[in-house]
């Protein structure tokens, strides 16, 4: 018995180690998580004085389960993806891949380009990564309505951010972060002149959301509908330059 319990704590250390290393908490989940644990032990406090024994169990297991979700939603794996080819477009975000078509551009382009949109659930990592290493050309914020983000519409309606970016070879792709029927907040640290390079964040998006990408036509697309992508990890595309 005492060697199946020393096994079974040498296995919990290297499992808790394992997770130390990939799972972090995102920078944008600390306030929320911090004020939702001052929150939830104020409501455990009140019900262990006012209410009997039951009432504590039950609300301590749906005190658990709601600060496990929160902080699994806040989650930032660390992911380095090594390539050689900066041609290489690489998903920005985790998700499912919902459009992939030719489509007109009209707020920077004004013409038209290849749609590539990547819708993520709330059980996916919201961080989103640069796709491209590059010069930050130009960023701007629009504010707008919270429709579901799996429709086309919201790509033109919902509150989005758009930041567009330069490549070494002077390729101009634009990135589009959207909300989505839940998110109520975009964060983007893409600012004009900014150096970017794929591996590092391009910003957050809150509770349920979408990344448009919008390449050159003659762009060599590897991902179809329905493909799942991995945020930093999945290859979209690879740019004609």
């Amino acid at each position: 018995m005492l060697y199946y319990f020393e096994s079974t704590r040498e296995i919990s250390k290297i499992i808790f180690k394992q997770m130390k290393k990939r799972i972090r908490i995102h920078k944008e989940g600390w306030f929320i998580l911090t004020g939702l644990l001052l929150l939830l032990f104020a409501v455990n406090l009140i019900i262990y004085m006012e209410f009997p024994a039951p009432a504590m169990a039950i609300n301590t297991v749906l005190s658990a389960i709601i600060l496990c979700f929160f902080v699994f939603f806040f989650r930032n794996p660390k992911r380095i993806v090594e390539i050689d080819d900066p041609s290489f477009v690489i998903a920005p975000a985790d998700g499912t891949v919902v459009v992939v078509e030719k489509t007109l551009e009209p707020e920077y382009f004004g013409d038209e380009r290849i749609q590539v949109s990547i819708f993520m659930s709330i059980f996916n990592v919201h961080a989103n990564w640069y796709p491209v290493s590059g010069t930050v050309v130009k960023t701007e914020h629009h504010n707008g309505r919270h429709l579901a983000a799996y429709l086309p519409k919201s790509s033109r309606e919902n509150e989005r951010s758009t930041v567009v970016i330069e490549t070494p070879g002077k390729t101009q792709i634009l990135v589009r972060q959207i909300a989505g029927a839940l998110a109520q907040r975009i964060v983007t640290y893409a600012h004009p002149g900014k150096e970017c390079h794929v591996n590092e964040h391009l910003g957050f998006i809150k509770f349920g959301s979408r990344v448009d990408l919008f390449l050159p036509l003659d762009s060599e697309i590897f991902v179809q509908v329905g493909e799942k992508t991995t945020g930093n990890e999945t290859i979209i595309a690879r740019l004609n330059e």
